[in-house]
């Protein structure tokens, strides 16, 4: 395994709708030759290399800090190349793919031979997506190869949806970024196992599970979370994931009582001596900011494609002000709610569950 770079990325600015021809072939020239490039897609960055390169791929582990039995999910180009990278495609697997690709949505199906097993964990099946970014797209075909791309940050960090976000975290790791300006979806991929009798949600992400079942039927979320070290069967199934520096507190409940407990909690920690942030939606910023902390809103709470698409950019805003302590609000778990619930449980060091008037109690775990 080579060593981290220390050189800083070439960086390529480019259309995020018609990518200069120039950027990205030069991008795809390090692909071939086993480098890594960081490039924009629909949902988050990604730092990418050839999927088909063992090499290649070990280098995006070491850059992030990413342990070996977390997998990476293979992008491909077209359609058409999923039967390159997975065997034994189920019928569902194509009426998903005609029905959302190019999309947020990654499939969890059986691996072909040619997937080399460092991109899999050491497992036997394989995460597929062709994202909707035309720069992304113009990468994984003028390179001529399948990409293996997790998000483009230190593992366990909150993910980057602009390439300053990817600099702060992995300047002088990787080759080349292609900055092709802020992602427009703003969380992960969907992640689809299709392998078991009944076609599960791994990880909620971009494309809603509403939007799965108007095509699907029911489709099952799964609840409990791997542990241990065992290979995984997919990107983002960590218990710890998508994390600030900073501590981070979710509050759960009735949207007035959260406010007042967050309220409370804030007046607190700041009698103890710590640096408050809050992350709230655009009605809230009025009823919690008191002039000493620091606010941070996501959106309107009514609008959970804006709250998704600026979340991982406010906690990364609020983490730079380098507060003590983030209390954040949780959104309800519908549309792409469900995906905003997900990372802000993950990011969180601790979740308070607020009562209504009702009961007027409040429990933390």
């Amino acid at each position: 395994m080579r060593p981290v770079q220390q050189a800083r990325p070439e960086i390529w600015r480019v259309d995020p709708e018609h990518p200069d021809s120039e950027a990205i072939a030069r991008a795809a020239e390090v692909i071939r030759r086993g480098g890594l490039v960081a490039f924009p897609t629909e949902t988050v960055y990604g730092l990418g290399g050839d999927a088909l390169n063992p090499e290649a791929v070990a280098r995006i582990f070491e850059a992030k800090g990413r342990p070996a039995h977390d997998p990476i999910i293979v992008h491909v180009a077209e359609a058409k190349d999923l039967n390159s990278v997975a065997q034994e495609v189920p019928s569902v697997a194509w009426r998903l793919v005609e029905a959302f690709w190019p999309g947020p949505l990654t499939l969890v199906l059986r691996r072909a031979d040619k997937v080399p097993l460092v991109v899999t964990a050491g497992g036997e099946t394989v995460a597929v997506r062709c994202p909707a970014h035309p720069v992304a797209l113009a990468l994984i075909r003028a390179a001529g190869t399948p990409i293996a791309a997790p998000s483009a940050n230190r593992f366990g960090h909150t993910s980057p949806t602009t390439a300053q976000h990817v600099l702060d975290d992995l300047d002088g790791r990787f080759d080349l970024l292609l900055d092709g300006g802020p992602t427009p979806v703003g969380v992960e991929s969907t992640v689809l196992d299709l392998t078991g009798e009944v076609p599960t949600i791994l990880r909620p992400g971009g494309l809603p599970r509403e939007a799965l079942e108007a095509v699907l039927g029911k489709v099952a979320v799964r609840e409990r979370q791997p542990k241990g070290e065992e290979p995984l069967p997919s990107p983002g199934l960590l218990d710890r994931h998508y994390a600030p520096h900073a501590e981070l507190w979710l509050f759960m409940g009735p949207p007035d009582e959260v406010l007042a407990a967050m309220r409370r909690e804030a007046r607190l920690a700041r009698e103890a001596g710590k640096r408050v942030g809050l992350l709230v939606a655009d009605e809230d910023v009025e009823r919690v900011a008191d002039g000493e902390g620091l606010v941070k809103s996501v959106g309107p709470a009514g609008d959970l494609e804006a709250v998704a698409r600026r979340l991982f950019a406010a906690l990364r805003a609020l983490d730079a002000q380098q507060p003590d302590i983030i209390l954040a609000r949780d959104f309800p778990p519908a549309g792409l709610g469900l995906a905003v619930h997900d990372r802000l449980v993950r990011a969180a060091d601790r979740i308070v569950r607020v009562a209504s008037k009702e009961r007027k109690d409040l429990t933390t775990n």
